[in-house]
């Protein structure tokens, strides 16, 4: 469809100015701009609303003077987008040299270099050529980018977004080729941001293919880590462990910020009075911990079942399964400290909880009094107010008789309070002596 309104765009537009070429009149060069930038705007709207893998694909059918046409329509910022779908024969005869780069993504091949990992940026398709990888991190790839890495590694690579739609049972598995999938979820623990990033691995012909949309914390580690260190790793499953070790070594460090903001939260309760306003902030942190506590332990949950897996692989070395089995010993640990730290800010919680309703018993305490303190008041202004009171006054200035009134109605109130006061102090002293 989008094709055909295409091809009649491009076949209006040559059928116009040909009518207004063939016919003489006034201002004709300003006539012909005019209906060219009309017929160009049209276009260039269509085009704006068109996916990338769309464009190429009309592209790659169009004719090749009309394909010039189209393609000098372009928004810019789609040009790179397209020229990843298009054939190279296509691309040559558009652009001649240029080829697709990657431009909004990151990606880097890691080689095995006298046993540390050498970083390669990768711009460009011929920056693929003549190396050999154990590690190619893809980093926020487009559709057509991962296209063309898989296509010429092989293997079909996916948006690590979509990896969350599947199945808990299905995000890791063999295939038919013998590569592993692994879906897994990283932690990224920032302040008042903190989430679960899905990274996708693969496991192809000795290269570990990971897959993300946001940067992570343990990949600079351990990209930092392979590069000094010599002999850290040996193989692309020695980076898939590490990188999982790693990620739970994060989990140990933001738990342990847990425990910091905790301990302040902990001090704050236990002091004599809390207001609602810091009641209301302690809940706010403690809310914000439970909720970070709750994704470290996810997790790692998460981690341990792709360990497991990876061990039940029979593709690992002794060396490599006696790291494995670490890993999981680390993550029994961490376990015991999420479970530890669940109790502890259940019991924050409730605690805040309880200041909060003993500064609301207080003010009913409060107006409790006021209301026992009024009550006799308000029955003396009742019947101050009926005309019996009229008549128990009568002869009597009336000055003097609501002063007197006013007078009687103050010390009524006042000894009240006394009394109330008195009652109090001694259900104070009876409880101190039982």
């Amino acid at each position: 469809m989008s094709l055909e309104k295409v091809a009649e765009l491009l076949k209006k537009q040559k059928r116009i100015e040909g009518m207004v070429h063939s016919q003489n009149m006034p201002r004709q060069e300003i006539v012909e701009t005019l209906v060219q930038r009309q017929h160009f705007a049209e276009l260039h709207n269509v085009l704006v609303q068109l996916p990338a893998a769309e464009i190429g694909s009309i592209i790659e059918l169009l004719p090749m003077d009309d394909a010039k046409l189209l393609w000098q329509q372009l928004p810019k910022g789609k040009e790179n987008d397209v020229l990843w779908e298009v054939s190279d024969q296509r691309r040559e005869l558009l652009v001649g040299n240029r080829e697709p780069a990657f431009d909004e993504s990151q990606m880097n091949a890691f080689e095995l270099v006298d046993g540390r990992l050498k970083q390669i940026p990768i711009e460009g398709r011929k920056d693929f050529e003549n190396i050999h990888p154990i590690w190619i991190d893809l980093l926020g790839a487009t559709k057509a980018e991962r296209t063309y890495v898989g296509t010429h590694f092989g293997l079909d690579l996916v948006d690590p977004g979509e990896v969350t739609d599947l199945e808990a049972s299905t995000r890791h598995h063999i295939d038919e080729d013998g590569d592993i999938h692994l879906h897994s979820n990283f932690l990224l623990d920032r302040e008042g941001d903190s989430r679960s990033v899905p990274v996708a691995f693969i496991l192809h012909k000795g290269i570990l293919f990971s897959l993300r949309n946001e940067e992570l914390p343990v990949f600079r580690l351990q990209r930092r880590r392979a590069r000094t260190q010599v002999g850290y790793v040996t193989d692309c499953t020695d980076v898939l462990l590490d990188l999982y070790g790693a990620d739970v070594e994060y989990s140990a460090d933001s738990l342990e910020d847990i425990y910091t903001t905790l301990g302040k939260v902990g001090r704050q309760v236990l002091s004599e009075a809390i207001s609602d306003k810091e009641a209301a902030a302690i809940l706010g942190d403690v809310a914000e911990e439970e909720d970070l506590n709750g994704r470290i332990r996810g997790n790692i949950l998460d981690t341990q079942r792709a360990i497991n897996f990876l061990m039940r692989s029979k593709t690992l070395s002794p060396s490599q399964f006696d790291d494995a089995k670490q890993i999981l010993r680390n993550i029994e640990s961490l376990n015991s400290h999420t479970s530890f730290l669940f109790d502890k800010i259940n019991f924050l919680m409730d605690a805040t909880i309880g200041f909060i309703n003993i500064n609301q018993n207080r003010r009913i305490n409060q107006l409790t009094v006021f209301g026992v303190v009024f009550m006799p008041i308000n029955i003396l202004a009742g019947m101050g107010g009926m005309s019996e009171f009229s008549m128990m006054t009568q002869g009597l200035p009336w000055p003097l008789a609501y002063g007197a009134f006013t007078l009687g109605a103050g010390l009524i109130g006042v000894a009240t309070y006394v009394a109330l006061k008195h009652f109090e102090h001694r259900q104070i002293k009876s409880k101190k002596s039982s």
